[in-house]
């Protein structure tokens, strides 16, 4: 499980170090920075699957995601005794994402290239550092993979009981590193562009890389799933084992099916029941293409996927990410109320709630009722974001025990 999510210098993200538990619902006005967190985590994804240098290409590249106000804020400014004034740059230009757990950390720091007669890719980010260490605090002992530039050194862990005198004794003739533990430097270096995570499969060469990439690979992202009449939920598909719903929500009919058949059919049935009295969910099957369909209390045959609301297709469709037969480590919902009548957020709230007991649950919603809904389970932490002078930050401080964080330096 996370326990710490970190952000620095994305949008309106300043700097934010986020604590975890295992159901968080983050709120706030708007303008607030939500989505920006939200977008945030989706970037910080993308690292294990080569798409965080694209995505940030597609958003403007650094020039327009990077923080906006000064790098420091005087105390006159933060007291209101005098405007937000513009000042020289002194430190790089740096975007950076980190999360820390209970088994490891992980951190990437993303700057601008250096000055090329050569290149077309001028405004391409480069990855400059990226870390990752075991246990929920960076630190020399704890470090495990270190990437500075091209260069990847990878920490043997076996050695660490060894002598901290000699290893400092012995780091320029052998090689060894100050803070105990034989490094090896992979003889391939790494482009720019790629995060360490894409590059190297071996499990042998890095079995904590290959870990990390695999964790941050399992997170599930679900937001503004499309129910228009032509979404690719509400139409025939052709079905097959669907123990995990698509990000676009287009095998709708065959996850619920697969739920049915191998997940928890009665937590399916409950769900329904609870949303919708009297109401039940079936799948037509028409020759191996699936077609969902809701039979409720009343009507002499079941509304087909293209006579749904919006609405009651938007509550399938979650039901079907939160009961996923194969829960993720990491599941995080932007807005799931979207096209939801009031009425149905607290039985939203229950499905949320008992996901959160397989996997770790991050919601990001402005529904009052859906957060009060939420704030209610015993498991639950309330991220409450306000902005101050353009950057975000927590609305009560005090009500959050944010954990010590340690950027890796370049």
């Amino acid at each position: 499980m996370l326990t710490t999510l970190a952000i620095a210098n994305y949008r309106s993200l300043r700097e934010l170090i986020v604590p975890l538990g295992a159901l968080n619902v983050v709120t706030g006005p708007n303008g607030s920075g939500k989505s920006n967190l939200y977008r945030a985590l989706r970037l910080l994804a993308l690292t294990a699957r080569g798409g965080v240098i694209p995505s940030l290409a597609r958003e403007g590249g650094l020039q327009s995601t990077l923080w906006a106000g000064p790098e420091r804020f005087s105390r006159a400014v933060l007291a209101g005794e005098q405007p937000v004034q513009g000042t020289v740059r002194k430190d790089a230009v740096s975007l950076r994402l980190g999360f820390a757990g209970d088994a490891f950390g992980y951190a990437i720091d993303l700057g601008l290239p250096l000055p090329s007669v050569t290149s077309q890719f001028t405004l391409d980010p480069v990855i400059k550092r990226e870390c990752i260490w075991s246990g929920p605090f960076l630190r020399p002992s704890a470090l495990l993979v270190d990437r500075q530039g091209p260069s990847i050194r990878i920490r043997h862990t076996g050695d660490k009981g060894s002598d901290r005198a000699g290893d400092r004794a012995n780091d320029k003739a052998g090689g060894r590193a100050s803070d105990g533990g034989d490094w090896t430097t992979l003889a391939q270096p790494v482009a720019s562009f790629d995060s360490m995570m894409t590059e190297y499969a071996d499990p042998r060469a890095a079995p904590e890389m290959i870990a990390v990439r695999e964790q941050i690979r399992s997170w599930r992202f679900y937001d503004h799933f499309r129910t228009d009449q032509h979404a690719s939920a509400r139409q025939v598909q052709i079905g097959t084992h669907s123990p995990v719903l698509a990000d676009d929500g287009a095998n709708l009919a065959a996850a619920l099916q697969t739920i049915r058949e191998i997940g928890d059919a009665e937590a399916l049935d409950h769900a329904i029941g609870d949303a919708f009295p009297g109401a039940r969910v079936e799948i037509v099957n028409h020759e191996g293409r699936f077609e969902v369909a809701l039979r409720q209390e009343g009507l002499l045959r079941p509304l087909r996927g293209a006579e749904l609301s919006d609405g009651t297709l938007r509550y399938l469709l979650l039901a079907a990410a939160l009961l996923s037969p194969r829960p993720p480590g990491l599941l995080v919902l932007d807005e799931p109320e979207t096209s939801l009548h009031p009425d149905l957020l607290p039985s939203l709230a229950r499905l949320i709630a008992r996901a959160s007991a397989h996997s770790q649950v991050i919601v990001v919603s402005h529904a009052a009722r859906l957060v009060a809904a939420l704030e209610r389970e015993a498991s639950s932490q309330s991220i409450v974001l306000e902005r101050r002078l353009g950057a975000t930050g927590f609305a009560d401080p005090d009500s959050l025990e944010v954990p010590a964080w340690k950027w890796p330096a370049r």
